[in-house]
């Protein structure tokens, strides 16, 4: 089983016929996904030939879910359009609204966020590289080819972390990866990836992925000891990070000794969770529980 994407999901991407959007939508296509429209107002109407499958293009998230039901969108809207393309989409009701855009303004992300509560719509991202089921469905943009299905979900703040440790740990493969976004405000947390992968009995070991600043690690770890009985296995990016630097990310601010990696990882080990300092030693340290298992 996978986690809020399968083999029947049906996906429209606003923003496909920009640049970006159409490089991916390609890819997802390429991978398996089912690209079922496009929405761009201006554009409305036509068909958009990507790589020789017709894909319709539609006027409104509203629109595109009446004729094709859609049920995932991924956004590819610039950042000053991303606000109310998200906004537009929980509207719709679409199930899930999985945000690439990055560089969004926080107050915007902090705006739709909070129009998404009580809705129906998941939102992932912003800021993120989407989420993938392998063999399955894909969306956003995830490499589609470094890795196989398998028993091990992945939730990750990092899009590159992401694709290094589905790589690393290629040979046993992912029921599931989400890469969730580093920005201050985010959809999808820690806690429902790893809530969802407790849920689905083909998930038998969680990878999680944390970076510096924020405390979203420390309650994750807090969560796990409370609701997770499966093995998770974490790694914090950030250790060689220097003191009061602001990193890549929007949300690696470090506030006193909360937020550093060292903070994170102690919070984890503490209820369990095993942290390797590398990604690499993290993907050895759930190689030896899945082979245990």
């Amino acid at each position: 089983m996978a986690i809020f994407l399968n083999e029947d999901s049906k996906i429209i991407v606003q923003g496909m016929t920009g640049s970006e959007g159409m490089k991916h939508t390609k890819r997802m296509l390429a991978s398996g996904s089912k690209i079922v429209g496009g929405v761009n107002p201006r554009k409305a109407g036509e068909k958009v030939d990507v790589d020789g499958v017709q894909i319709p293009v539609f006027g409104t998230v509203a629109e595109a879910i009446a004729e094709t039901g859609a049920d995932v969108s991924v956004i590819f809207v610039p950042p000053a359009f991303a606000k109310s393309a998200v906004i537009e989409a929980i509207d719709a009701e679409i199930p899930l609204a999985v945000v690439i855009t990055e560089g969004i303004p926080v107050h915007d992300s902090t705006v739709f966020w909070a129009h998404a509560q009580g809705k129906k719509t998941r939102i992932v991202g912003p800021n993120c590289p989407g989420l993938i089921s392998p063999g399955k469905s894909n969306a956003g943009i995830i490499p589609a080819d470094i890795t196989k299905a398998g028993k091990i979900g992945l939730v990750s703040k990092s899009g590159t972390l992401t694709y290094q440790m589905m790589y690393e740990l290629r040979d046993l493969g992912f029921s599931s990866a989400v890469g969730i976004g580093g920005d201050p405000v985010i959809g999808t947390t820690h806690i429902d990836a790893l809530q969802a992968f407790q849920d689905d009995p083909e998930t038998a070991a969680i990878v999680m992925i944390g970076e510096i600043g924020g405390d979203a690690e420390e309650r994750a770890a807090a969560y796990i000891k409370e609701h997770i009985t499966k093995p998770v296995v974490g790694y914090v990016a950030g250790f060689t990070a220097p003191e009061g630097k602001t990193m890549g990310h929007a949300g690696a601010i470090v506030s006193g000794s909360s937020g550093t990696a060292q903070a994170k990882k102690e919070a984890l080990e503490a209820v369990g969770v095993k942290v390797g300092k590398t990604p690499s030693e993290t993907a050895k340290l759930m190689r030896e529980i899945v082979e245990a298992l």
